[in-house]
């Protein structure tokens, strides 16, 4: 079947049963039955309760369960209250996290145009948007929202802003005419789209589809079935928890047979002794509050991140954009500013850059191009077509007040713009005659100029002039650049048609074009530098694009740039093979755009996708990191998005590249300390299991050190300064764990460390009883820990340097739980509740010496290794 724009309008209306009287209204209560309201389905929402529990899917929480169950069926009720608390507040922070997320398709509706003209009964009326439908003739004006998709049926001029539906920055020509082939979005110049915008003339058109049937509704279900990614950090945890889960269950029924093999018999009290002793291993082993402190470091980068422009919107988007190693980028609005700008004028000879002095001969061009022109300023809005915009303001950039001149010069006739003429005329009265000032297509009045203006006056309009003009023209469109041609003649009357529109002189060319934000290079540069490779993807034309990517870097000797349709018939594999090279992707629909997302994702990269529009919203899902521009971003692209720009800047970016790579870094600093600390409590517990010594830690010991002591200090190495050198390193590969080979080292050196103190303190208490054993092994292995924090800021020893001075947050975390810990120690009503003995001074001493110890025998090793 025929699609719309490729049919004569005729044969549109009797398709759909509606002529140019449109529907009555029996047939449009019909429709509306037949074809739905006008709006876009809302996916079935899962229960927050629902969600709720699905957060405690997670296998380490799930031990976790397990083992409060058995603390709290055994007696041990503290242990059991305190994982329970835990593990809840983490299931309420993933739920909330959860629900935000989903608002996409709630965006997606609120764009529908609230009300509509339709002709209806051959009378115009005002219906509301969800109402139209299919058949109803609709009238659009400059200033209206289109309500649905729909064909021209009439047409005065209409200049439609689709830049949220196809990327394009200027207003598209609406045309009746039939087209033929297949056309991308963009092209389909005799068709109107739910969502865009109105900005010059009118016409009529024929709705052909509404609701989840417009190219709107083809993006929410695009968006319905795009799953989103867990980032790096969420996939290395997730693999992370499922080994270290095996590992303890494996150790712990290991223990359990150890001590239940040591025992003379077999009865109830000795197989609960050795599962308490099995679940307190457990408990040393998982890090209770790795999930919580990850979030919290997390939340506190976003807030650095909001600071320089950057809001998160998905916790976990601040690492995985510090990863990302390919960045799609939309042009119109990301890395341009979304707003023509004269950049060059041709006059006499001479190419004028738009910064360079005009002088009166030259600023008659100017002034021309601003008399001859529509747009307006109303309340500091500019309103009207953006090229015409940029000739006033151009104009008023050389103090030539364009206002003055309207009132100097009134308009006295004209002939409005047409897109078969691509002229627009307009008389005024100027020096005692009536001139008709020009302007429009250079190839259109290249063929009607019979002088040209020149520094000297004027003279004929030669051979070498007109191919000097042509000349001019290639080289400015080779830019990216859009001519016009701006003329005057000298006419009897105001009364003008398009048969004077002849024998005109040449005042000159003006050239404008959507330019790169200043940002834009510098931040392209810097990202090539982090082995971040940039691309964009627009739906744009190609040699516009190709000049902006150019301009700013994105385009160079070894990259391509090629047009959508290019890649619509490759297989995933071919689209594998035929991305590698390609820089930019010119006129490209939003399938095109995950499709090629999806590619570098395929080939194991971790992707950025950039955007504004509603046409970039399923791409910004499917990426890995999804970036929506907050000023011109539709909400859709927002809700759609992981960060969103609240300064439009791709530069904004980079910073934000910078600070993820700087908190992954720190997080992963976090994660050492946390296990490295929890691998020095498995030790001490195995140590003893196997040495037929008693338990040297009570469970809610090491929830204590886990949820108290442990969290202040991971949260401060969270926030830990950042580095400027972070930038000088290539992306993570995308398969590359966080516990890396190095760290993992870390983690069990340290831990020996850790281990080795508490077990001497251990020994040293044991000599009076095994409950002051257990309290020096347990603050032995709480303070090392919070010593050890200052160990985990580098690789490289911070002793005697100003690195172990330089953040207040874990000089401020280790006196807290110093505090704590003596707290515990030496106050009688908490003795009894942590399970601790008094300690005598000596004993208290060695605690302190033997926590020192490890912080000075982990920095010998680190100038060792140095």
């Amino acid at each position: 079947m025929m699609n719309p724009y490729q049919m004569k309008k005729e044969d549109v209306l009797k398709m759909l049963g509606t002529d140019e009287n449109g529907l009555t209204q029996n047939q449009a209560k019909e429709n509306q039955k037949k074809y739905g309201k006008n709006e876009l389905a809302e996916g079935k929402k899962k229960n927050p309760f629902i969600l709720f529990l699905e957060q405690y899917k997670d296998f380490l929480v799930i031990i976790l369960i397990i083992a409060a169950i058995i603390s709290g069926v055994l007696g041990d009720i503290e242990s059991a209250i305190v994982i329970f608390v835990v593990i809840t507040i983490n299931a309420i922070l993933g739920t909330v996290q959860h629900i935000k997320a989903e608002q996409s398709l709630d965006s997606l509706k609120e764009m529908s145009a609230p009300t509509a003209k339709v002709i209806r009964d051959g009378e115009i009326k005002v219906v509301e948007g969800k109402d139209v439908t299919v058949g109803d003739i609709v009238v659009i004006e400059a200033g209206d929202y289109v309500c649905s998709d729909g064909r021209i049926i009439e047409n005065a001029s209409l200049k439609v802003d689709e830049s949220a539906m196809t990327g394009e920055s200027e207003p598209v020509e609406k045309q009746e005419t039939v087209l033929d082939g297949e056309k991308p979005l963009g092209d389909r110049v005799n068709m109107l789209y739910s969502g865009s915008f109105a900005t010059y003339g009118r016409a009529k058109m024929v709705v052909t589809s509404v609701g989840m049937e417009t190219e709107i509704g083809k993006i929410a279900s695009l968006l319905k079935s795009t799953q989103e990614k867990k980032t790096p950090l969420q996939e290395s945890l997730d693999n992370f928890g499922k080994k270290l889960s095996l590992i303890i269950i494996g150790i712990c029924v290991i223990v359990l047979g150890l001590e239940l093999f040591r025992s003379d018999g077999i009865n109830l009290t000795v197989f609960t002794d050795a599962f308490v002793f099995a679940v307190a291993l457990a408990v040393a082993a998982i890090p209770e509050a790795l999930s919580s402190i990850v979030t919290i470091v997390l939340s506190v980068g976003t807030q650095k991140l909001a600071k320089e422009n950057a809001i998160i919107r998905k916790l976990q988007a601040v690492e995985g954009l510090g990863s990302v190693s390919i960045i799609c980028s939309d042009k119109t609005g990301t890395l341009t500013q979304n707003k023509m700008t004269v950049q060059k004028i041709y006059f006499d000879g001479q190419i004028i850059d738009k910064d360079d002095e005009i002088n009166a001969r030259q600023g008659q061009l100017i002034i021309d191009g601003a008399l001859c022109n529509d747009s307006v300023q109303k309340e500091g809005q500019e309103i009207g077509d953006p090229t015409e915009i940029a000739l006033v303001n151009f104009s008023e950039k050389h103090d030539l007040p364009v206002e003055k001149m309207r009132e100097k010069y009134q308009r006295l006739g004209e002939i409005p713009f047409d897109s078969d003429r691509k002229l627009m005329s307009t008389v005024h009265k100027i020096g005692g005659n009536y001139k008709m000032l020009t302007k429009g297509a250079v190839d259109v009045l290249s063929g009607r100029i019979n002088e040209v203006k020149t520094m000297d006056g004027k003279r004929p309009f030669t051979a070498e002039d007109l191919a000097e003009l042509k000349k001019v023209n290639t080289e400015f469109s080779q830019m990216g650049l859009r001519v016009l041609a701006v003329c005057e003649r000298d006419v009897d009357t105001v009364d003008i048609s398009v048969d004077d529109e002849k024998d005109y002189i040449l005042l000159g060319l003006v050239a404008m074009q959507d330019p790169p934000r200043e940002e834009s290079a510098e931040a392209v540069r810097k990202c090539k530098t982090a082995g971040i490779r940039p691309i964009m993807i627009t739906g744009d034309h190609l040699v516009t694009a190709s000049a902006i990517a150019r301009k700013i870097g994105i385009l160079d000797d070894n990259g391509r740039a090629v047009e959508g349709r290019e890649i619509e018939n490759l297989s995933d594999e071919e689209l594998d093979e035929f991305v590698s090279d390609v820089s930019v992707y010119a006129r490209v629909s939003p399938e095109h755009k995950i499709r090629i997302v999806s590619a570098w994702q395929r080939k194991g990269y971790i992707v950025s996708m950039t955007g504004d529009g509603v046409n970039d919203a399923p791409a910004l899902k499917q990426a890995d990191i999804g970036v929506a521009m907050g000023i011109t971003g539709s909400e859709v692209a927002k809700d759609a998005a992981s960060m969103v720009l609240t300064d439009d800047n791709f530069a904004t970016i980079v910073k934000a590249i910078e600070n993820g790579r700087n908190l992954y870094r720190n997080i992963q600093r976090a994660i050492q300390f946390l296990l490295s600390g929890n691998t020095a409590g498995i030790l001490a517990v195995l140590y003893a299991s196997f040495m037929a010594l008693p338990v040297p830690f009570k469970a809610v010991h090491l929830l204590f050190i886990n949820l108290l002591t442990d969290s202040l200090p991971a949260i401060a190495l969270g926030v830990e300064p950042h580095s400027s050198d972070v930038m000088n390193e290539k992306p993570r590969p995308k398969n590359q764990s966080i516990l890396t080979k190095k760290v993992l080292t870390n983690i069990c050196v340290e831990g020996i460390v850790i281990g080795v103190m508490t077990m001497i303190a251990f020994y040293v208490g044991f000599m009076r009883n095994a409950e002051v054993a257990s309290t020096m092994a347990f603050s032995t292995l709480c303070l090392s820990r919070l010593v050890h924090g200052f160990n985990c800021k580098s690789d490289k020893p911070v002793w005697f340097t100003k690195k172990m001075w330089n953040n207040k947050s874990m000089i401020g975390a280790f006196f807290v739980g110093f505090v704590l810990l003596n707290a515990v120690l030496l106050v009688p009503a908490l003795q009894g509740i942590f399970a601790v003995a008094p300690l005598t001074i000596a004993e208290l001493l060695t605690v302190y010496g033997l926590s020192l110890g490890t912080f000075v025998v982990v920095q010998i090793l680190k100038m060792i290794r140095k």
